[in-house]
């Protein structure tokens, strides 16, 4: 690995994926593409934690039925989430019985953990790796901000966390004839820690665009590649002012990202549903990776992406002590199986 770029085996296929996310997510406007809508933002449990959780093993579930496999036939499991010791995984994607890792990487998560299960793929140390990762906006308000029952008025830099999750079953062992139209796992950049010493937490956006341009930046380098070598570059929680930070720092040096986008901008119909600056959470990139990139991905209309969740890496101890926010990006290549 030089400069975090990560050479993978060209038979990572993504054999399946599926998404499950809330009511507000679900009356935006990718609301058609989702697997599963759960109106309900308790998912039919005790509390909120365990709505995420309900929300990891749906996801997962269908993922694995999309994939033809029965849940113990998915290998092991990477999962993360944004709660506190990774409960949300723990309770949900655990629950699977599968080798389990857990992972935290903030809303950068769902990169992160594709590119962990695709390098155990690439040592020939697995045939099969299920991936899951989900936010929910009451958990994450609940343990980052102040509680829902204040009221308090949002920032119009803030950002929604989305109540969504996403699974992907990653394979090594695909046949090419009866799989040529799966999205491949080509390559990958991990991420470095960014911090620009901004310490808002209404502002996230901000505190998680440079390190998108750090870890775009090396890809690019790497790869020998232009952003105009994508079909589409999507970032996953930058939203539309960290968005805008993103493609200053790029026209800074002469670079135009016109294939860009951003999964919190897609998500949510920003002025329809006051979602202020847009979505975030680790399953706002998982749930759009599923529902809208890799179909498009699968039926031809994109030929090759770059995938690039940011993640804002904060603790609630570090933010109540009002230390910055340090940030970190992952880029993934996924490019059309044929």
């Amino acid at each position: 690995m030089k400069n975090g770029f990560i050479n993978l085996n060209s038979n990572i296929r993504i054999l399946a994926s599926a998404s499950a996310v809330g009511k507000k997510e679900g009356e935006g406007p990718l609301g058609s593409l989702f697997d599963h809508i759960i109106a309900d933002s308790f998912c039919g449990k005790a509390s909120w934690e365990q709505a995420e959780s309900c929300l990891q093993q749906t996801a997962f579930e269908a993922a694995v039925k999309k994939a033809g496999l029965r849940p113990g036939e998915a290998g092991c499991i990477f999962a993360g989430d944004l709660l506190a010791n990774s409960a949300g995984s723990v309770y949900g994607a655990g629950e699977a019985g599968l080798p389990f890792f857990g992972v935290y990487g903030a809303c950068s998560t769902a990169a992160e953990t594709i590119i962990l299960a695709s390098a155990l793929l690439t040592g020939g140390l697995a045939e099969r790796c299920a991936c899951v990762t989900s936010s929910h906006f009451c958990t994450a308000e609940r343990q980052f901000r102040t509680p829902l029952e204040y009221g308090g008025q949002r920032a119009p830099t803030a950002q929604w966390t989305s109540t969504a999750a996403g699974a992907f079953i990653l394979s090594a062992r695909a046949e090419k004839t009866q799989n040529a139209r799966l999205p491949r796992v080509v390559c990958a950049t991990a991420g470095r820690i960014i911090d620009k010493g901004v310490t808002d937490t209404s502002n996230m956006g901000a505190a998680m665009a440079p390190a998108a341009f750090d870890t775009i930046s090396r890809h690019l380098v790497s790869r020998g590649a232009s952003p105009s070598d994508y079909d589409l570059i999507a970032t996953g929680d930058l939203g539309f002012i960290g968005g805008e930070i993103l493609l200053g720092l790029f026209a800074e040096h002469g670079v135009s990202l016109a294939n860009y986008t951003d999964c919190g901008r897609l998500i949510y119909d920003r002025v329809g549903q006051d979602v202020h600056s847009g979505g975030s959470g680790c399953g706002c990139s998982a749930s759009v990776l599923s529902a809208y990139i890799l179909p498009k991905l699968i039926s031809g209309e994109y030929r090759r992406v770059l995938f690039c969740p940011t993640g804002a890496m904060m603790s609630v101890t570090t933010s109540q002590q009002k230390q910055s926010i340090p940030g970190i990006c992952y880029a993934v290549e996924i490019e059309c199986g044929e």
